[in-house]
């Protein structure tokens, strides 16, 4: 068995702003309310969605032998006036203009996963950063950081919403586990709602990804064409209007530091940019995923030419 404190000291040290632990049990009303979504239609274009859920809400399923569900969480500052102006059409998601987070919490997450493993030699786990169908948010409220906002995003009362999400599976118990987070959560506030440019955050919470901006810059071929409000990668809107994400600090390390900012690169040098360029100058951010001709699109669609 592993002791608790052992878990949150070497999250700590690997850089962690917050460490929360569950037990492997199957989250099934989490399922339920994820095949409704999914039969609502609400997923779109996102198509590997539909694979692996009976997976995703459990993760002894995901790793056989699976006792014990670490969530730790990295935040990042929410750019703003620095970044770009209200009128900017070149927008880009503020996690975006950092170095590629897969590559940097899996490195600290498994940072952690060797010093448990140099006091409890037998100990086996593996680290999952959007690597696999995993509910990292439906996880992290069960082992007590925060809840899941209108915007569907994982909210907790010290950080925010602007937190980068990795697990930790291990095939041992711990000595004692979180609680689910309880608060108050989002109450009343809908700012994210109102905020959102197309709509796309329901009343009964949860986004459809058909009118997401993020998913429009980013993720397959959208089905319809939407006006992506200035935005080339991402979306910040439903994170900036967010009250838990106000007087946020700057951090350091190389997770939080920017490599560049949105309101330096105009829409003519996106426009001019090479593959070569791109890959120079981008090629260790999250931009990579969508690529350079999908970039120069969204900056097309904002141009309106």
């Amino acid at each position: 068995m592993i002791e608790y404190s052992d878990i949150k000291r070497v999250a700590s040290a690997a850089g962690f702003d917050l460490c929360g632990v569950t037990t492997a049990r199957p989250l099934v009303a989490g399922e339920v309310a994820f095949r409704e979504w999914l039969n609502d239609g609400y997923a779109s274009s996102l198509e590997y969605m539909h694979r692996n859920c009976e997976k995703r809400f459990d993760a002894a399923r995901l790793v056989e032998g699976a006792r014990s569900v670490v969530v730790c969480a990295v935040r990042y500052k929410l750019l703003q006036d620095k970044a770009y102006h209200a009128e900017s059409r070149t927008k880009i998601a503020s996690y975006a203009c950092r170095r590629d987070y897969h590559k940097s919490v899996k490195k600290m997450l498994q940072q952690m996963l060797k010093s448990l493993q140099t006091e409890y030699p037998q100990l086996q786990g593996r680290a999952f950063v959007d690597s696999e169908p995993l509910s990292e948010k439906q996880y992290a409220v069960e082992a007590g950081l925060g809840w899941i906002g209108r915007q569907s995003l994982l909210v907790t009362p010290q950080y925010g919403s602007a937190l980068l999400l990795g697990v930790l599976l291990l095939d041992d118990e711990v000595s004692r586990y979180d609680r689910r987070y309880e608060g108050v959560g989002c109450g009343e506030c809908r700012r994210c709602v109102d905020a959102c440019p197309t709509n796309a955050i329901m009343e009964s919470r949860g986004v459809d990804t058909s009118r997401c901006i993020s998913c429009h810059t980013i993720e397959a071929e959208p089905h319809c064409e939407l006006d992506l409000g200035g935005w080339i990668f991402g979306c910040d809107e439903c994170q900036l209007c967010c009250p838990y994400n106000k007087n946020q600090t700057d951090s350091e390390g190389e997770v939080y530091s920017p490599e560049f900012l949105p309101s330096e690169i105009s829409a003519e040098e996106w426009l001019a940019m090479s593959e070569e360029d791109f890959a120079l100058r981008f090629g260790s951010t999250p931009l990579k995923r969508s690529g350079l001709r999908r970039i120069q699109q969204n900056v097309i669609k904002n141009k309106g030419v």
